[in-house]
């Protein structure tokens, strides 16, 4: 039911057509006892609008209705899905069947929506590849190449609240999907609203598809596999240092653990390793943090204080997907948790310090919310670096254009939201793989005589001293954050010119707006990164400070990345430690202030 379909019609109709095809009790008992309590509007924001499709696919709170995740959507998105797969399948005439493959992790409802994801697929003729049991999230793209499907589906909400699930969607080059892929499966989900006549028939489907060959149980293949790649990756990678590594671990609830115990034991470290057993089990209601992120404020907390227990100094995290990493460290008494920018220029040098690659051969990516300290060790050290928008999609799928284009190999990639790519694994965000890469720096800077933090202060004194100061204002609605965006647009005009001349007592001498397509350095003015209408985005630099402002994908927030740093090396002296933090605390101040002004625009301040 796409929205024009549904503009005219009563909430009556609506909930009757909800009701002609729900075959789940729980979620048409929802919607019948919000019918008796006469709940008129809560029904028609349920059912009036249907959940949308986009580049990240999937993810809502799992109830009744249209524009949420329940069993009638999981399906509707998978034969949808599944359509679109043999519309663009470019070998319709061979002898094997397409294929996908599909895992889940240990939400509520997650098992439940993978096997009715894969008995859609079943019955549209597509073979599907099914990872039977808990797995983490970039197990689910690795298998996509390794058994040469034409995508991949994995249910999991990542690190979202316990309330929500999601359906994520990787395409047949092990890459979440970009447009207009995203635009062309929306439509083939508004073309295949019917759920099939047996999509409910879920155990006899797959049974039936596992007699016919077209479900295959291949969690273990997958997996013995994922972590031969692995170890390969790490082969080496410790120079020569081989002793032992203390270290707490916590899978914060979620699928982590069985990974990353076997990434230790592959290591030889499993003497070293503290289990936080208060977050070891898989738990879909995440008891004992507020929210299941490791970047929250006191998701560590626990993690921390088992390592103070056992005089431990290094506490490391996955999120309950596992595709994200966290690391904290105790210096000098006190715990500082490295930020996403921090351990993605650790594991840069890393990663360039081990590879086998000459540096002229090797690409690095960052995306534009991350930090620049990126480019400026591409500079000095002479490897490629480039920036990409936000997201792993864009991360992976340009990864592999570098290394096709074949003048570098693209080796690795990060994001500032705590996500790290090592593309000979995966080409998407892996928190196993960080993990094992993290251990080897360990074992290399112990045998060194050095920490994470002391790394990264090696790294200052030869790059230059970047810091930052990242936040969020929540928006009450979407229109809300197009106003306070157009309304930053407009100070442009006010000055005469195609954007504000300053913020605060800084002169502003670079500005690019992803959303109207303009970059003030390009010769024609057009930005070498995708201009997407949709979204809103802005990136500002001035002396000595860049930033980017934009607006959550899957969130109700307009989030705000401020990078005070020295962005040429031979800055540092001018720009040491504190005055880089105190400049993008101004400046973080200033967009709120003068931007943001949340008194007038009905903004929320984090």
């Amino acid at each position: 039911m796409a929205m024009a379909e549904s503009a005219g019609k009563s909430v009556g109709q609506l909930v009757q057509e909800w009701l002609a095809i729900d075959k789940n009790e729980t979620t048409r008992k929802e919607i019948q006892d919000l019918v008796s309590q006469g709940a008129t509007d809560e029904l028609d924001r349920r059912l009036r609008t249907r959940i949308a499709f986009g580049t990240a696919g999937l993810r809502s709170r799992m109830q009744a209705g249209f524009a949420h995740l329940n069993d009638v959507t999981i399906i509707q998105a998978s034969q949808g899905l599944a359509a679109y797969l043999l519309s663009t399948a470019t070998d319709a005439s061979s002898a094997t069947p397409a294929s996908v493959i599909v895992g889940h992790d240990h939400r509520h409802n997650s098992a439940s929506f993978a096997r009715l994801t894969a008995a859609a697929f079943v019955l549209k003729g597509i073979k599907v590849y099914l990872l039977d049991g808990l797995v983490h999230t970039p197990l689910v793209p690795f298998g996509v190449g390794h058994l040469q499907c034409l995508a991949g589906v994995m249910i999991t909400a990542s690190h979202n609240p316990a309330r929500d699930n999601g359906y994520k969607v990787y395409w047949g080059n092990g890459c979440q999907i970009i447009p207009p892929v995203d635009a062309g499966i929306a439509a083939a989900i508004d073309a295949n609203l019917a759920p099939a006549e047996r999509a409910w028939d879920v155990d006899a489907v797959l049974e039936e598809g596992r007699r016919r060959g077209m479900v295959e149980d291949v969690k273990e293949q997958v997996a013995t596999a994922y972590f031969g790649k692995l170890r390969e990756v790490v082969s080496g990678m410790t120079g020569g240092g081989d002793g032992e590594v203390r270290f707490v671990y916590t899978a914060m609830h979620g699928v982590g653990l069985e990974p990353a115990k076997q990434v230790v034991e592959i290591l030889g470290l499993q003497g070293g390793m503290v289990i936080v057993e208060e977050q070891a089990t898989p738990d879909p209601d995440f008891p004992t943090v507020k929210f299941p992120n490791p970047e929250e404020k006191g998701a560590l907390d626990i993690a921390m204080a088992t390592a103070d227990r056992h005089g431990i100094t290094v506490a490391l995290a996955n999120d309950p997907d596992a595709d994200r990493f966290a690391a904290a460290e105790k210096v000098d008494g006190k715990w500082q948790i490295l930020t996403g920018n921090q351990l993605g220029v650790l594991f840069a040098s890393h990663m360039l310090a081990t590879s086998p690659l000459p540096p002229s051969k090797i690409a690095m990516l960052s995306s534009a919310v991350s930090t620049q300290m990126l480019a400026a060790m591409a500079a000095l050290d002479g490897f490629h670096h480039e920036e990409t928008l936000t997201g792993f999609k864009w991360l992976g799928n340009v990864a592999q254009q570098i290394t096709t284009r074949g003048a570098q190999t693209a080796v690795y990639a990060f994001e500032e939201a705590i996500g790290y790519m090592f593309a000979a694994v995966v080409h998407d965000k892996d928190g196993i793989a960080a993990l094992g890469v993290f251990l080897t720096m360990l074992r290399k800077w112990q045998s060194e005589g050095i920490t994470p933090v002391g790394k990264l202060r090696q790294l200052y004194e030869r790059y230059g001293h970047f810091e930052s100061c990242n936040g969020y204002v929540v928006s009450p609605a979407p229109m809300v954050t197009k106003t306070v965006f157009d309304g930053i647009r407009a100070l442009g005009a006010t000055a005469g010119g195609r954007h504000p001349a300053t913020l605060g007592a800084r002169k502003i001498t670079y500005w690019r707006d992803l959303t109207e397509g303009f970059d003030s350095l390009a010769a024609n003015g057009i930005p070498a990164l995708p201009v997407d209408k949709s979204s809103q985005m802005i990136t500002v630099g001035m002396d000595g400070v860049r930033f980017t402002i934009r607006g959550s994908g899957t969130e109700p927030k307009i989030k705000f990345l401020t990078m005070s740093d020295t962005t040429d090396y031979v800055e540092a002296t001018a720009a040491d430690k504190e005055v880089a933090a105190q400049a993008a605390r101004e400046v973080a101040g200033d967009i709120v202030r003068e931007w943001f002004k949340p008194e007038e625009s009905g903004l929320i301040v984090s």
